[in-house]
């Protein structure tokens, strides 16, 4: 579907809950969409993505929430993630049921609501569809920006650009190592791109590494020390540019992933790296300086990297495209960028050649 295309939208019923004045009706909102997601799963990480919503957010607003309500919504269990508690899995079911009998087509109500409305509706357009590699930067600025005219979903690098080359979204997030020749880049990209369609620019530098306990405790300067020392880890999610980055550090030294205990522990985000060391359940992770600074933790920095987009040349020529860029060249972005450790924004340049994304 295209970024012209329209859709109709009919009206409906929506169902929501009243928790009294100590929660707000959007902070109601987002504990259901979180809770229904931690239901579907067990990660914390994945179940704030689901959400839309960063892992730090979605740590405070549990916490808020259980404070307001005076119970227990989630329990954290070593080895098995976020589970429910039977509170939270009751409001969930409360909730789901609630909403299923509202979204019955069937029922006699629903029918007449449609005749009644249908001569009324509006046709909407269209927002652009960006699958991008999770970043702690674009993460806050999406989440607080007031006039994102964007749909962000959050995947690896890979997957992003593989579902800009299958045509289910406009544009795709991703980032390497700025050290990779150029050469490199372009095999990469052309795995699931075509060269004469797709154009890309870089955006920012930022800085990966070892996200370690406040002072480096155990002196850890390499995953080499990781595997020495029989430390825990926590992994990224396969598929993502990070975790394909640790995969090729640990084959630089000659190790493989059965000498990493946790090396299967997988997360999804970088701030889910660090909050998880952070609660003592990991020794070491892998992830971005910001992350760590958040938490309050130890970095051991490892790789200057690019992170950047790519997009067709029809979306990088037209007005959502030229929107996009504008945006994030602006002041805005580019001040968040630099009150964020181990960032640098970088000049937002016309999407153009491949190799271009290195220069």
């Amino acid at each position: 579907m295209s970024p012209s295309a329209t859709t109709r939208v009919l009206p409906r019923l929506r169902w929501s809950w009243d928790f009294g004045p100590l929660l707000g009706d959007i902070d109601t909102s987002r504990l259901l969409q979180l809770l229904t997601a931690l239901a579907e799963g067990g990660a914390l990480g994945a179940a704030a993505i689901k959400a839309g919503m960063s892992y730090r957010s979605a740590w405070g607003l549990l916490r808020d929430c259980e404070q307001a309500l005076g119970a227990s919504l989630v329990v954290m269990e070593r080895g098995r993630g976020t589970r429910l508690t039977e509170f939270g899995a009751a409001l969930v079911n409360l909730d789901t049921m609630a909403r299923r009998a509202l979204e019955d087509v069937h029922a006699p109500w629903q029918r007449k609501l449609e005749a009644l409305l249908t001569p009324v509706v509006r046709v909407a357009p269209d927002r652009l569809r960006l699958a991008a590699s999770h970043d702690l930067a674009l993460a806050d600025w999406v989440e607080h920006g007031r006039r994102i005219r964007f749909e962000l979903f959050w995947r690896g690098s890979e997957e992003a650009l593989a579902e800009l080359g299958r045509d289910e979204c406009e544009m795709a997030g991703f980032h390497v190592p700025e050290d990779w020749p150029i050469s490199r880049l372009e095999n990469w990209l052309g795995t699931w791109l075509d060269v004469d369609r797709h154009v890309c620019t870089p955006v920012m530098r930022r800085s990966q590494g070892l996200i370690v306990a406040r002072g480096n405790p155990h002196r850890l300067q390499t995953l080499a020390d990781v595997s020495r020392r029989g430390l825990r880890m926590v992994n990224r999610q396969r598929g993502s540019g990070t975790r394909t980055m640790i995969d090729q550090l640990l084959a630089a030294n000659g190790l493989r992933p059965e000498s990493i205990a946790g090396y299967h522990h997988e997360e999804f985000t970088h701030e889910a790296i660090a909050a998880t060391i952070a609660a003592g359940q990991a020794d070491v992770g892998f992830g971005i300086e910001a992350a760590a600074a958040r938490y309050d933790l130890g970095f051991v920095p490892l790789v200057v990297e690019r992170y950047g987009f790519v997009m067709t040349r029809a979306i990088a020529a037209g007005p959502e495209g030229k929107a996009f860029l504008a945006r994030l060249g602006g002041n805005t972005f580019r001040q968040r960028l630099l009150a964020m450790p181990g960032y640098e924004p970088l000049p937002v340049r016309e999407p153009g050649v491949w190799g271009a994304f290195l220069a």
